[in-house]
């Protein structure tokens, strides 16, 4: 039930913010960008909701594709694997995101948004850090 709702809530976002679109003018300050975001979530809602609907549909009609999906889910090898590609994800963001910012001071962009995203970069870095002495000691 959960997914319905989900899914129409997406659709709703997506057709209201394309509305939104359409109908204003000349949008000035948050109207600018409210439209957009409500067609980026309509579109995310929308897709974990049908995709859920899906999953749950295939595992109705397939109850031992069901098991070994959560099999699959559980098993050691599997989980090392995901970890070591996500570690691997994150080590090139940490450079790629670091060039990022480094381009868009050179740049010039509003000072505001650069020190958002150097907060963010800081907050994954202190995050990351966090995380390796916690893991460490319990080691």
């Amino acid at each position: 039930m959960k997914n319905y709702i989900l899914t129409i809530v997406g659709v709703g976002l997506f057709a209201g913010g394309l509305y939104f679109i359409k109908t204003i003018e000349n949008p000035q300050g948050l109207l600018g960008a409210l439209p957009y975001i409500c067609v980026g979530l309509g579109c995310v809602i929308f897709g974990h909701g049908i995709g859920e609907i899906i999953l749950q549909h295939a595992m109705k009609r397939a109850p031992e594709a069901a098991k070994q999906l959560e099999i699959d889910k559980k098993d050691e090898r599997n989980l090392a694997i995901a970890n070591q590609a996500k570690a691997k994800a994150y080590d090139m963001m940490v450079f790629v995101f670091g060039a990022l910012l480094l381009s868009f001071a050179l740049m010039g962009i509003d000072l505001l948004v650069l020190l958002l995203f150097v907060f963010t970069y800081l907050l994954i870095i202190v995050y990351s850090t966090y995380y390796r002495f916690k893991f460490n000691k319990e080691i």
